[in-house]
Formats: structure tokens, C-alpha cells, sequence
């Protein structure tokens, strides 16, 4: 599933799926997390098993860029079975504002796609200015509220459909 990317700065970006317990991987989340504690003041405390990130129940991918992980992303299976939730997306400081998020959230969608969702949905919050607007741009809308935190004022609960590609 790697995909070769434009412009030329990300000329050598592969995007696969990686064991979310792999080193690259748990690196990229143990950062996302110091970045969720920098702006929210906490990790972000949704509950997951990691098994939910791995086929059958999900898939989670890293980017990396000349050998280096350079982002990640997974989805996992939601409330409905033809529902998937996006999670964990984060981009290494160094490399944001290169379309490196839209990349993977494109392959995110594509990947789960692929594997029979008809919809996407996620969550972010107001402290993430650039995330909504990569949402936004991409035809996330405003969805009911749900998980852990539904209740939150400042939390952005977001959906949109994806075409249907099969197994």
C-alpha cells in the first residue's frame, strides 16, 4: 500500500501499515502525546487495545520519508460496521505545512475504504487550528458527538462518507 508522493520534497514519502507497536510507531505516539500534554494540558485519554489497530479491526500507517517515521495514522472500527474512527494522526514538527497530514489522511480514508467502511469519523479539538482546517478542506462536517469526550465543549467531532471500494 505505499504511495509515492508530490512535490519533490516528499519525493521519497512511503506510507504503509506498521504494527502499532512498532519502535517507529510508538515513538510517533509517545510525541503525539507530549504534544496533546503542551496544548491541552493531557494525554489524550481515550481508551483503545491495541489489537484495534490491526487487521481485521483496523490498520495502523506510518509515513516515512527517506527512511525516517515521519507521521502516523490509524483507524478503527466504530460504532456501526460500516463505520471507522481516524486516530492518532501527528506530524513531526520538522515536517508540517508540506501536506504531509492531507497525504495520510488520504491514505487513511483509502485504506479503510477498502476494507468496507462507508464512513469516517474522528475527533479533534479547538486547540488544533490546522487540523480542522485539513478536515475541513477535506469535507469533514460536524457529526453527533461520541466517546469519551462528547461532553467537551472545546472537542470538534467530525464525519464524512467515503466511496465504497470493497475487500
Amino acid at each position: 500500500m505505499s504511495i509515492s508522493a508530490e512535490p519533490a520534497a516528499l519525493a521519497g514519502l512511503d506510507i504503509r501499515p506498521v504494527d502499532i507497536e512498532d519502535p517507529a510507531a510508538a515513538r510517533l505516539m509517545r510525541e503525539l502525546q507530549n504534544y496533546y500534554r503542551d496544548i491541552y494540558g493531557g494525554e489524550d485519554a481515550t481508551p483503545y487495545e491495541t489489537d484495534e489497530f490491526r487487521p481485521p479491526r483496523g490498520q495502523f500507517l506510518v509515513a516515512f520519508l527517506d527512511g525516517a517515521a515521519v507521521a502516523c495514522g490509524g483507524w478503527r472500527w466504530h460504532e456501526r460496521p460500516d463505520v471507522v474512527e481516524i486516530k492518532r494522526m501527528y506530524v513531526v514538527p520538522e515536517m508540517r505545512r508540506r501536506g504531509l497530514a492531507r497525504r495520510m489522511l488520504t491514505e487513511l480514508e483509502r485504506d479503510a475504504a477498502a476494507a468496507g467502511a462507508s464512513r469516517v469519523v474522528l475527533m479533534t479539538g479547538t486547540a488544533q487550528p490546522e487540523a480542522l482546517a485539513i478536515y475541513g478542506a477535506a469535507g469533514y462536517r460536524a457529526v453527533e458527538p461520541f466517546g469519551l469526550y462528547a461532553g467537551y465543549p472545546d472537542a470538534r467531532h467530525l464525519g464524512r462518507s467515503l466511496p465504497r471500494h470493497g475487500r
